[in-house]
C-alpha cells in the first residue's frame, strides 16, 4: 500500500503544478459552496433591478454597471427561464474565482518571504506556502461580508473578481519585470481596470498598491523615493478617478454642444466625432512612441488607450437609452444626461476636505454653471447649478458632522454622549440673534474615529474576523448588529451578560462567534510579513488602507444609513485575508524550533485549517439562502393585490425592485404601471410615465417634459387665495400654466416667481360610469360620493407629490389607483379615508366605507380571502431549513398586517368559518417562531379567541410569555445600558399588557394569572 507522505508528494510534483492544482481545488470548493447557497430567486435591495436590467439590457440606477449587465446577459441566455438563478450563479462563480486569485496572490507573496536553497522549494516551504494560501483563501471564502455578496445578483462579487485579478496580474508582472514584453501585464491591468469601472469604481483603489509594487521592482528604495512613489500613487488614482473617467465626457460635451447648437447636427454627432478623434490621436501616439523607441511613453499611451476601451462599456448605457427601453433611469441618451448619470447628481453631494457643520446657516449661493437639456433639437439651458456658501464660522476642514437631513442632527447630538460644542451667534429665520452650539473640531474628528471609522468600518471588520452578534441593523444600540467573540468575559463587558440572553437571541442563526481566531492569525501574518519584507508588507497595507479606511474618509457617511454598508469594504477584508494566510507561516516558524520542519509545517497546516472550517460552521446556516423565495413571492403578491390595468404607487427599494424584476423578467402583471414616488421628483421619470409600457397604457398627466425639466415646478407652493375647494383638474391647469399671472413670488433657487395652488383644498370629481367600467367599484354600490376632497396641509410640496395630484386630476376614474401599504403615510395626501385594502395595496374608491378591520380602514374581505387562500404565494416561510434575515423579517410585517386585517374584517362581517381558515393559513405559513411572534401577535391571539380557538391562542401566548420574560430578565441585568434597551423593554411590556387584556376579555384566567405575575415582576 502506497502512503502519500509529504516527501513522496514533493518528489512527484513541482511547486508550480501544486500551486495550480491546489488553487483550482480551493476555487472548486468556494464555487460549490456559493452555488449551493445562492438565493433560489431574486433577492431584496438592488438585486431585482440588476437582474431585470441584465435580462433585457435596461438602464439601471446611476452610475450604472454596464459590464455587469452584459456579463449577466450572457448568463441569462443560457437559461432564460431561470434568469435570477443564472445571475446569482454568475456572482457565485465570480466569487469562487476571486478565491482562486486570492490563493495565488497569497502563495506568491508568501514565497517571496523565503530564500529557496539552490532555487528549490523544500518540503517544509511547500507545505507552509500552500497552507498559507489555503487558510487565507478559505477564511475569506467563509467570511460574513464576502459570502453575503457571493450568493445574490449584485455587482460586488464581480467587482471583487476584478480587484483580485488586477492585483494578481501585478504580482505576475513583478515576477517577469526583467523579461522582454513584461509590460504586457501592465497593459492587461489597464484594460481590466477600464472594464471594472463598468462594474464598480472600487477596483481603482488597488492602484496605489500596484504603484508601490512597480516602484520596489524598478527603483532603488529610499525614504525620499518612497514618499515620491506614494505621492505618485495618489496622483495616478486621482487623475484616473477625477480626470480620465469624467474628463472624456466633459470634453465630449464641448464637441457635442458645438456640433448640435452651432453646426445644426443631430444629437450625439459631436460625441461620436470626438470619440473617433480621440482614438485616432491615441493610435497615432502609439505608432509614434513605438517608432521612436520610447518604451515608457508607449506603455503609458497603450495603458490609457486600453483603459478607455474597457471604459467603453458605457457606450451600452447611451445606446440602450437612445432606444427608450422600459427602464431608462435618468434617460442618459445624450452626453449631458450621461454626465449627470455618471456623477450621480440625483444623490447630491457631500463635503470632503472643507465644508459646513450640520447646523450651518446659508450665507449665499454662487452660480455653479448651466444645466443643459435636449429640447427642440438643441441643448437649452433649463437650470443653473448652485454652489452654496456657508458662514465660515460654521465650517471646518475635514467636515464629518455635516448632514442636516432627517434625524441626523439629533444623532450627532446624542452619539457617544453627545457634544458640548462652542457657542456662535447667528441670525435665525425671524431675524433675531440666537446662540448656536457648533461642534468643535475635536468633536468633529471624534465623530470620525468613533462612528465613521469605529462603528461603520471596524465593527464590520470585527464581524468578519471575530464574530457577529446578529444581523439586526445597528445604529449604536446594545442589542443590534454589534461584534462579539464568543469569549464570555469579553462579550459581557461589550454587550452585556451573555449567560442571560433570551433563547431567541442566543439561538439566532446570525449569531456567529470566531473566538478571535481569524483576527489573531491575521495579526500573526502581519508580523511575519513585516519582519521578512517591509516592502511587501507596505504593498498589502496600502491595499488594506485604500480599500478600507480611505473609503471611509471618501464616503463621509452620514448617520442612520438605510442598510448596513459592510459590502463597500470587502476589498479591505480581502487584503486582511492575505495576512490570515501568512499567519500560518509564523506559527510554523515557531513550532519547527521543537520538531522537524516538515512535521511542524504539517501540524500547523492542519490546525490552521480548523479556523476557516470553524468559520464555515458558524456562518453557513445564516448565509445559506437556498430555498428562499420571499422577494419573488412578495413581488408577485404585491402585483396581484392590484386591480387590472391599475397604477401602483411604491416608494422604497424593496417594494419596487422585486416588482420590476417580476414584470421585466417573468412577465407578471405587466398591465400594472408602477410609479415609485421617490423617483417621481425627477423629470425624466415622469416623462417616461407618459409612454406605454408593455400592457400598461400611458399615464394621463399634464406634467410634460417641458413643464418640469430642470428646476421647473420642482417645488410648488400652496396658498388659500380661494377659500372653497377648487376642482383638482382646474388647479392642475393653473399650476402647469406658464402665464406669469399664475405665478407667486419666491426666492427658491434664485427664481423670482414660482407656481402655486391657489386653494388649500382640492376637489376630485367622481365619474361613476368610468369607475364601474374600470372595476374600481361595482354597479351595485349605493354610497358613491360625487367628489372627494383632498386637503393640502402643507405650505409647499415637491414634484413627487405634484405627480400624484396630476395623475388624480386627469385619470377620470378610468384606471384603478393603488397606494402600496409600504409607503410613508405622507404620500396618502389625506386620501386614505377613501382606501379599500386589497392585500399589500390600498385601492382608491369613490366612497367612504366604515372600518371593518380593526385598523381604522376597510378591507375587501371576500376578495382578499380568495387571494390569500388561492392565489398568493408564501413558499418556504414555514421551512425550518430556510433562513430569513432582518430585511426579510421586516418585509414580512406586510404579510402579518394583511392576515390580521383580513381576519378581523371577516369576523366583523360574521364570517367566522372563513376567519378560521385564514388563521389556520397564518399559523401554517408562519410556523417558524422567529418570524411568527411579536409582530401582530396580540391581534392574532385575540382573533383566535374570537373564533373559539383558545388552545391555539394560548399556545402562541405561552411562547410570547416565555420569550418576553427572558428578554425582561436580560434587560434587568444590564442597568448600565438601560436607556438603550428601554424601547425593547417597553415593547415586551406592551405585548404582555395586550395579552393580559385579551386573556381577561376571553376569561382565560390561568393565562391572565401568568401574565400578571410577569408584569408585576418586571414593571
Amino acid at each position: 500500500m502506497l502512503v502519500f507522505t509529504p516527501h513522496i508528494i514533493h518528489s512527484m510534483l513541482n511547486y508550480k503544478k501544486l500551486n495550480l492544482i491546489i488553487g483550482w481545488l480551493i476555487c472548486a470548493i468556494a464555487s460549490t459552496v456559493y452555488i449551493l447557497t445562492i438565493e433560489s430567486s431574486v433577492s431584496f435591495w438592488d438585486c431585482g433591478e440588476f437582474i431585470a436590467c441584465a435580462y433585457k439590457l435596461l438602464v439601471g440606477h446611476p452610475p450604472g454597471a454596464p459590464m455587469f449587465l452584459m456579463t449577466g446577459r450572457l448568463f441569462t441566455i443560457l437559461s432564460p427561464d431561470n434568469a435570477a438563478v443564472m445571475v446569482n450563479i454568475m456572482s457565485a462563480l465570480a466569487s469562487g474565482f476571486t478565491i482562486l486569485f486570492l490563493f495565488w496572490s497569497i502563495t506568491h507573496l508568501t514565497a517571496k518571504l523565503y530564500t529557496f536553497k539552490d532555487g528549490e522549494c523544500s518540503v517544509y516551504e511547500k507545505i507552509v506556502i500552500f497552507a498559507c494560501g489555503a487558510v487565507g483563501a478559505l477564511a475569506y471564502t467563509f467570511s460574513d461580508t464576502f459570502w453575503f455578496s457571493a450568493v445574490e445578483g449584485e455587482v460586488y462579487a464581480l467587482s471583487s473578481l476584478f480587484t483580485a485579478v488586477v492585483f494578481w496580474a501585478m504580482l505576475k508582472w513583478e515576477g517577469e519585470a526583467d523579461k522582454s514584453y513584461a509590460n504586457r501585464w501592465l497593459v492587461l491591468i489597464a484594460y481590466l481596470m477600464g472594464l471594472s469601472v463598468g462594474v464598480h469604481l472600487l477596483n481603482l483603489l488597488a492602484i496605489p498598491a500596484m504603484v508601490l509594487i512597480y516602484y520596489f521592482k524598478k527603483y532603488k528604495v529610499t525614504t525620499r523615493g518612497l514618499i515620491y512613489a506614494s505621492a505618485a500613487a495618489v496622483v495616478i488614482l486621482a487623475v484616473t478617478l477625477y480626470g480620465i473617467i469624467p474628463g472624456v465626457w466633459t470634453v465630449g460635451s464641448w464637441f457635442e454642444l458645438l456640433f448640435v447648437n452651432s453646426f445644426g447636427f443631430g444629437y450625439n454627432v459631436g460625441l461620436v466625432f470626438f470619440t473617433a478623434l480621440l482614438f485616432v490621436a491615441l493610435a497615432y501616439a502609439i505608432y509614434y512612441t513605438h517608432k521612436k523607441a520610447k518604451a515608457l511613453a508607449n506603455t503609458i499611451v497603450l495603458c490609457v488607450t486600453v483603459l478607455l476601451l474597457g471604459y467603453g462599456s458605457y457606450a451600452m448605457v447611451l445606446i440602450r437609452s437612445v432606444a427608450n427601453p422600459s427602464m431608462d433611469q435618468n434617460n442618459p441618451d445624450n452626453v449631458f444626461n450621461l454626465m449627470a448619470y455618471l456623477n450621480r447628481d440625483q444623490y447630491g453631494d457631500r463635503p470632503l476636505f472643507t465644508g459646513p457643520y450640520f447646523n450651518a446657516p446659508t450665507a449665499t449661493a454662487e452660480d455653479g454653471g448651466p444645466v443643459y437639456a435636449a429640447l427642440n433639437g438643441r441643448y437649452e439651458v433649463v437650470d443653473r447649478k448652485t454652489k452654496v456658501i456657508y458662514d465660515k464660522r460654521f465650517t471646518t476642514v475635514f467636515p464629518r458632522m455635516f448632514s442636516s437631513q432627517g434625524d441626523h442632527a439629533q444623532f450627532y447630538r446624542t452619539w457617544n454622549g453627545g457634544f458640548k460644542g462652542r457657542p456662535v451667534m447667528s441670525t435665525n429665520a425671524e431675524g433675531k440673534q440666537e446662540r448656536v452650539m457648533v461642534p468643535t473640531f475635536r468633536e468633529n474628528v471624534s465623530f470620525f474615529f468613533t462612528y465613521q471609522l469605529g462603528f461603520m468600518y471596524f465593527r464590520y471588520f470585527m464581524w468578519n474576523f471575530v464574530g457577529r452578534q446578529n444581523d439586526m441593523q445597528g445604529h449604536g444600540e446594545l442589542l443590534h448588529g454589534n461584534w462579539i467573540s464568543g469569549i464570555p468575559f469579553i462579550d459581557n463587558m461589550h454587550v452585556g451578560d451573555q449567560s442571560k440572553l433570551p433563547s431567541s437571541m442566543a439561538k439566532n442563526r446570525s449569531r456567529n462567534a470566531y473566538y478571535f481566531l481569524p483576527l489573531l492569525l491575521g495579526i500573526f501574518g502581519m508580523i511575519f510579513q513585516y519582519r521578512r519584507s517591509k516592502q511587501n508588507f507596505s504593498v498589502v497595507m496600502l491595499l488594506f488602507f485604500f480599500t478600507g479606511i480611505a473609503i471611509v474618509m471618501y464616503l463621509n457617511q452620514n448617520p442612520i444609513q438605510p442598510r448596513e454598508r459592510d459590502y463597500a469594504y470587502a476589498g479591505s477584508f480581502y487584503a486582511f485575508a492575505i495576512w490570515i494566510g501568512m499567519g500560518v507561516a509564523l506559527l510554523a516558524e515557531f513550532l519547527k524550533k521543537y520538531t522537524k520542519p516538515a512535521v511542524a509545517a504539517s501540524v500547523v497546516a492542519v490546525a490552521a485549517l480548523a479556523v476557516p472550517v470553524q468559520m464555515a460552521g458558524q456562518t453557513w446556516d445564516d448565509h445559506d439562502r437556498s430555498g428562499r423565495y420571499l422577494a419573488h413571492d412578495f413581488a408577485f403578491n404585491y402585483l396581484q393585490s392590484c386591480k387590472p390595468n391599475g397604477v401602483l404607487f411604491t416608494y422604497g427599494d424593496n417594494d419596487t425592485f422585486p416588482l420590476w424584476y417580476a414584470q421585466e423578467v417573468e412577465d407578471i402583471r405587466t398591465d400594472i404601471r408602477i410609479m415609485n414616488l421617490s423617483y417621481a421628483s425627477a423629470e425624466w421619470y415622469i416623462e417616461q410615465m407618459l409612454h406605454a409600457s408593455y400592457k400598461s397604457a400611458p399615464l394621463p398627466m399634464s406634467l410634460t417634459y417641458d413643464k418640469i425639466v430642470g428646476a421647473r415646478r420642482a417645488i410648488v407652493l400652496t396658498q388659500d387665495r380661494i377659500k372653497e375647494p377648487l376642482d383638482m383638474k382646474k388647479a392642475m391647469d393653473f399650476v402647469v400654466s406658464d402665464d406669469p399671472g399664475t405665478m407667486g413670488r419666491s426666492s427658491y433657487r434664485g427664481q423670482e416667481s414660482i407656481n402655486y395652488f391657489p386653494s388649500k383644498t382640492l376637489r376630485l370629481e367622481v365619474n361613476r360610469d368610468n369607475a364601474i367600467a374600470a372595476g374600481i367599484i361595482s354597479k351595485d354600490d349605493k354610497n358613491i360620493l360625487p367628489y372627494l376632497d383632498m386637503p393640502l396641509n402643507r405650505t409647499f410640496m415637491y414634484r413627487n407629490y405634484l405627480a400624484i395630484i396630476d395623475l388624480l386630476a386627469n385619470f377620470s376614474w378610468t384606471r384603478p389607483i393603488h397606494w402600496g401599504t409600504t409607503i410613508p403615510d405622507s404620500y396618502n395626501l389625506g386620501m386614505d379615508k377613501y382606501f379599500v385594502n386589497e392585500g399589500i395595496a390600498n385601492l382608491l374608491v369613490p366612497e367612504r366605507r366604515q372600518s371593518n378591520d380593526g385598523y381604522g380602514s376597510y378591507t375587501n374581505a371576500d376578495s382578499l380571502y380568495d387571494k390569500v387562500m388561492n392565489l398568493f404565494m408564501f413558499r418556504n416561510l414555514n421551512n425550518p431549513k430556510v433562513y430569513y434575515d432582518e430585511t426579510c423579517i421586516r418585509m414580512l410585517a406586510s404579510y402579518r398586517n394583511m392576515f390580521t386585517r383580513l381576519t378581523l374584517a371577516l369576523i366583523n362581517e360574521g364570517k367566522n368559518d372563513k376567519a378560521k381558515d385564514v388563521l389556520n393559513k397564518y399559523l401554517e405559513t408562519f410556523s417558524k417562531p422567529e418570524i411568527s411572534y411579536y409582530y401582530s401577535a396580540v391581534a392574532i391571539v385575540e382573533a383566535l379567541h374570537m373564533v373559539s380557538e383558545n388552545d391555539k391562542a394560548n399556545e402562541i401566548s405561552d411562547a410570547l410569555l416565555k420569550d418576553a420574560s427572558e428578554q425582561l430578565a436580560y434587560f434587568r441585568s444590564i442597568p448600565k445600558y438601560r436607556s438603550e434597551v428601554d424601547r425593547e423593554r417597553n415593547f415586551a411590556l406592551q405585548n404582555l399588557a395586550g395579552l393580559g387584556q385579551t386573556a381577561r376579555r376571553y376569561k382565560q384566567d390561568d393565562q391572565e394569572k401568568k401574565i400578571v405575575e410577569i408584569l408585576n415582576l418586571y414593571k
